[in-house]
């Protein structure tokens, strides 16, 4: 390898000094001759002379302009107003700005933001997050103008501004203007994923269930949800518009039932039928007291389709005929004696009818069952009644305990002596 190498370089010396003697040989056979004459300028030499000028000459531009160029590159450095240095702190403005933002430095944030945005030509990212800044500030006008801002510097991006608008407005309560800003986006934008996912969760939040409801269909139709989501969805719009009918029916006085018995009509056959709204409709039956109603609601959904949490509800409203009631209950007892919620519900309608022992025994049949804090207080209630005191007492600590607030162990006066 050592010698390969020292042949190499030994050829590329003989190499050049074969050129620089062939160049000398030139130089001294053939000397050329080079006559410039211009008006009263007149230049002679030989032709290696001039070509040496030029030679020269090339050197001394590209020095100059190696010079100029280091000059100038240096005085972009030092400049704090040069194009090199803004990019520079711009860059590191953006960087430490997103940082300030993620680690909720609000302040420094909006600061080093703001400062990024105006130096940057795709401002949008840094304004949004200043407004942000600014907002947890609570400089809410500062935020607002921020946004201005962003859209005067990239109109394209009015979408995403309205968006960042509507969400910030909600934070600070302002549901109202998030409305209109939403709406206005809707118009515009009528098939935006986002603008409809964003408006329902702004529908929920000022409780507006006839509007939500009156969007589902949107929801759905362009796949905004999935159709899981979108089912619990509709459940919690109408379980919640069935509640606020059932408030409004409250406030009417005489005509309490009317309210409710029109919203449970707007609802689809197949909803009417959905365990979850027809025991949200029975609740308010029962807060306007319609007894009987919910008891001829709960009766004829549970012929249709046996549903555990209906029949608990059973058991707590009162219709007009309670031994009736009672033997209905007990009818499904046959094909589902192993359900606790049965044996509970059996247990109150025992309770209606006067029958304290069969109360008892049904309440003991469903604590065997399932430990629930309503039937340990159910039955401790019913035990306290029939002079079962101590027992009694037990299962009330035992609810407790079940609801997680169980009694603290304290010191107690002894028994009075009779």
């Amino acid at each position: 390898m050592m010698l390969r190498t020292r042949v190499r370089v030994l050829l590329i010396v003989l190499l050049v000094a074969a050129v620089v003697a062939g160049l000398a040989w030139a130089f001294a056979e053939h000397a050329g001759y080079v006559l410039i004459a211009f008006k009263g300028f007149r230049y002679e030499s030989s032709l290696w002379a001039f070509l040496a000028v030029l030679a020269v000459l090339w050197l001394v531009l590209f020095l100059v302009r190696l010079l100029l160029r280091l000059v100038f590159v240096s005085g972009g450095v030092v400049n704090p107003w040069s194009r090199r240095n803004r990019s520079r702190r711009a860059r590191l403005a953006s960087e430490q700005g997103l940082l300030d933002l993620a680690e909720g430095h609000w302040a420094r944030a909006l600061r080093h933001l703001k400062r990024a945005a105006e130096d940057d030509a795709q401002p949008l990212i840094y304004y949004l997050g200043a407004a942000r800044a600014a907002q947890k500030l609570g400089e809410y006008a500062e935020s607002d103008a921020l946004l201005e801002r962003a859209l005067e510097r990239q109109p394209q991006a009015e979408l995403a501004v309205a968006l960042a608008h509507a969400e910030l407005q909600q934070g600070r309560g302002e549901l109202d203007a998030a409305l209109d800003t939403l709406t206005a986006m809707r118009e515009r934008y009528p098939q935006h994923h986002q603008v409809l996912r964003q408006l329902q969760f702004l529908l929920q939040q000022r409780g507006d269930w006839p509007a939500l409801l009156g969007l589902l269909p949107e929801l759905r139709k362009h796949k905004v949800l999935p159709e899981d989501e979108l089912l619990g969805l509709e459940r919690r719009a109408w379980a919640a518009r069935l509640e606020q009918a059932g408030e409004d029916g409250l406030n009417a006085g005489e005509t309490a039932l009317q309210p409710l018995s029109q919203a449970w009509q707007q609802l689809s056959s197949q909803r009417r039928q959905d365990p979850e709204l027809v025991a949200a409709y029975a609740r308010q039956l029962q807060r306007v007291g319609a007894q009987e109603e919910a008891e001829e609601l709960l009766r004829k959904s549970l012929k249709q389709q046996y549903e555990p949490r209906l029949v608990n509800l059973y058991g707590q409203v009162r219709g007009s005929d309670p031994a009736r009631q009672l033997q209905t209950a007990e009818g499904w007892l046959a094909a589902h004696p192993q359900d606790a919620e049965l044996l509970l519900a059996l247990g109150r309608l025992s309770q209606q009818n006067q029958l304290w022992g069969k109360a008892r025994e049904y309440f003991e049949g469903s604590l065997s069952l399932a430990r629930t804090p309503q039937t340990c207080v159910e039955l401790a209630r019913l035990l306290a009644q029939l002079g079962e005191t101590s027992r009694s007492h037990q299962l009330f600590e035992d609810g407790l305990s079940l609801l997680g607030q169980p009694l603290h162990s304290l010191p107690q006066p002894l028994p009075a002596r009779v």
